[in-house]
């Protein structure tokens, strides 16, 4: 039984929960046109010909069923189930556009990735995506219905592994780790005690490298900003990190393709200390406010003892920051890049909703931080090995006079399409959105939970949070769904 748990885990995130999309009505019709639409979809066929035999197929946002000029998201999904899109045409227009934005960055992406003339492909592509999407104005029903996102999580799987029963052991070791968490947090600060590990302090760059993008669509809610605001902002809320340092393991880097022999692997360059950056969006109370996503990476966790089956090759955190309108943190929260250790820190702008008795896995707070005054800085103490965040901390943005390692601000985005050793690129993570080379022991144990090879690095997108219950960290409801403002 468990040899099928693990056989059907390599489908979660796309052979089993996606559809070809030129099978899907309408575009199957499209294609049979002897015209310009007929050209334009078989041009995007071709095109996902190429993708796939290259195998640089990108998992961040999935394809529309019968619109594969079109990609979605977890916020565009969620706007497609408002009357607003459905009822005005100009707001429905400004949704497509998101969609064929989503489509044109990734696919511009994986073409580069595949090799080629990726510009005049992509250009190719602009234009005939306009032509589709003219045509497709009248099947905005169809559009609506199908422009939607699998979660990561597999049904079959879990019924496989017996997840009603099994369910029950899992919920206890997440209660028995949020205790052990509780107690970290409520402990003494950590210090430098005799004998302890020196504790290294980063601070990030007072500049991007790139400024992230970030759909803009103010008809239906998202709010628009300039890039040089953006910029301040990503600045501005950029953690400060304290870790506990006993080798190279605990010292954040770039992710870079490594030769290793006669093969390529992800590793990290941990001479190039840095941030990775995102901009998204959540809807709170029916307003979207921006979030701000920063992502440390670590090149392993080393075993704690000989069978230390959450140990492996890569590591991290991610870092969000949820914004107000006016710019000022409302509130925190974190995962490590296998979606595992999800944790919520409230400012005194929000309290926490009151949520029903489940066994699911929900909000665990096991902290408030204050939201730091401009000229202060969150900063994050980590411990060595694990990662784990011991504390979150404000400081005066002047404190120890600016000593530290500085962490270069990059664009999340840049992981997929990272250069290779001998020329080309290719993204760090495989079609199903994971890290090869990243995976853990646990699969073998975790897998009826319906989480593909957990504990496994992966996208963007692809962060299932709830071994106990469905819970993804891109979800835009999901501050709403723990959290109400205060006025």
């Amino acid at each position: 039984m468990r040899a099928l748990g693990i056989a059907l885990s390599g489908c979660v995130l796309v052979g089993c929960v996606s559809i070809d999309p030129y099978r899907q009505q309408p575009v199957a019709q499209l294609m049979q046109h002897d015209d310009a639409l007929g050209d334009c979809a078989r041009l995007f066929k071709a095109s996902d010909a190429t993708i796939e035999a290259a195998g640089t197929r990108d998992a961040q946002a999935p394809r529309v069923a019968g619109f594969p000029y079109l990609r979605v998201d977890r916020s565009l999904a969620l706007l497609a189930s408002t009357a607003a899109v459905a009822k005005d045409p100009q707001r429905a227009g400004e949704w497509m556009s998101a969609l064929a934005a989503l489509d044109d960055g990734a696919r511009r992406i994986e073409l580069r990735n595949a090799g080629g003339d990726t510009a005049a492909a992509a250009d190719a592509l602009a234009a005939c995506r306009d032509v589709l999407a003219r045509a497709d104005q009248r099947r905005l029903a169809a559009l609506l219905e199908a422009a939607q996102v699998p979660d990561d999580y597999s049904t079959a799987e879990r019924i496989v592994g017996l997840y009603a029963l099994t369910r029950y052991p899992f919920a206890a070791g997440i209660r028995r780790w949020q205790r052990e968490t509780l107690a970290e947090f409520a402990g003494a600060a950590p210090a430098s005690a005799p004998g302890s590990l020196p504790r290294l302090p980063y601070r990030p760059a007072a500049r991007l490298d790139a400024v992230p993008s970030l759909p803009v669509a103010p008809l239906l809610g998202l709010p628009p900003i300039a890039q040089e605001e953006l910029a301040e902002l990503i600045v501005r809320h950029a953690p400060r990190l304290a870790i506990a340092t006993a080798d190279d393991n605990d010292r954040p880097g770039a992710l870079v393709w490594q030769r290793d022999g006669d093969a390529l692997r992800i590793g990290v360059a941990v001479d190039q200390a840095l941030l990775y950056v995102r901009a998204a969006h959540t809807r709170i109370a029916g307003r979207w406010l921006l979030q701000l996503v920063y992502t440390a990476w670590f090149p392993a966790r080393p075993p704690a003892h000989a069978f230390d089956v959450l140990a492996g090759r890569l590591d991290g955190l991610l870092w969000r920051v949820t914004l107000t309108e006016d710019g000022a943190a409302l509130l925190y929260d974190s995962i490590h890049p296998c979606g595992c250790y999800h944790l919520f820190f409230p400012t005194e702008r929000v309290r926490a909703r009151p949520q029903p008795e489940s066994i699911d896995e929900g909000l665990f707070a096991p902290a408030s931080v204050r939201s730091p005054a401009d000229n202060e800085r969150v900063v994050l103490w980590l411990a060595a090995r694990t990662h784990y965040l011991q504390r979150v901390a404000v400081e005066r943005a002047d404190a120890n006079g600016g000593v530290g390692v500085v962490m270069a601000l990059r664009d999340d985005d840049q992981l997929r399409m990272l250069p290779l050793p001998d020329g080309g690129s290719r993204s760090a993570f495989d079609a199903d959105g994971l890290i090869a080379g990243s995976e853990r022991l646990e699969r073998f144990f975790f897998w009826p939970m319906g989480i593909a090879s957990p504990g496994q690095m992966r996208q963007w997108g692809r962060h299932a949070t709830a071994f106990v219950g469905r819970r993804h960290f891109d979800d835009p409801t999901l501050i709403d769904r723990y959290f109400e403002r205060l006025p």
